[in-house]
């Protein structure tokens, strides 16, 4: 009898998922053209393990790319939870430059796997959308932040961080990029 498709996977094949996915996402960042064999020998699973999992190398990328910005997503309400709404939001800003800058190779398999004809379409950035919204409105209403800023806003505005060379000292300069923002954030907000 087959496994239905929605079924949950055993806990020996989520490991393995789960492992696939570790090693993938190390070597993918180190190089987009990271061959799909070499990571499979190195979480060790064989390859048609692999291939249940991940049938296309499309299929790999485009999970470890939903998995890593729900994790961006993810830290969003505990911030909230222990933080001010201003500084939650910066905080929080400052975990999506993490993962802009350390996750850089990951970025040019993403464009490799949606950039051909016939290839799926790059994700959205549902999950980080909505964790912005959670941040800026929770800011809004705290007064600590203008009225109005849309998720579009902060995303064209901290755009510019996709710019700066991973490889370089990028720290400082993206810090102070953040920091412009939440100072335009922060001009005209009512209790600013």
């Amino acid at each position: 009898m087959g496994q239905k498709k929605d079924a949950p996977l055993r806990s020996d094949a989520q490991r393995n998922r789960e492992r696939i996915l570790e090693v993938a996402l190390v070597e993918l960042t180190r190089s987009a053209d990271a061959p799909l064999s070499a990571i499979a020998k190195k979480a060790g699973v064989g390859q048609g393990t692999f291939y249940r999992h991940f049938p296309s190398r499309e299929a790999l990328v485009l999970e470890i790319y939903r998995h890593e910005m729900q994790q961006v997503a993810d830290t969003a309400a505990p911030l909230l939870e222990c933080r001010e709404p201003d500084r939650a939001l910066r905080e929080w800003m400052d975990r999506l430059a993490q993962f802009a800058m350390t996750k850089a190779g990951l970025a040019d398999a993403i464009r490799q796997a949606t950039s051909a004809p016939g290839k799926p379409a790059k994700p959205g950035h549902t999950p980080v959308t909505e964790a912005a919204e959670l941040l800026l409105r929770a800011a809004e209403q705290a007064g600590t932040i203008r009225p109005g800023v849309t998720t579009d806003d902060l995303f064209l505005t901290i755009g510019g961080l996709w710019t700066i060379d991973p490889h370089s000292d990028w720290r400082p300069r993206a810090t102070r990029l953040l920091d412009l923002v939440m100072d335009a954030l922060r001009v005209g907000a009512p209790r600013g």
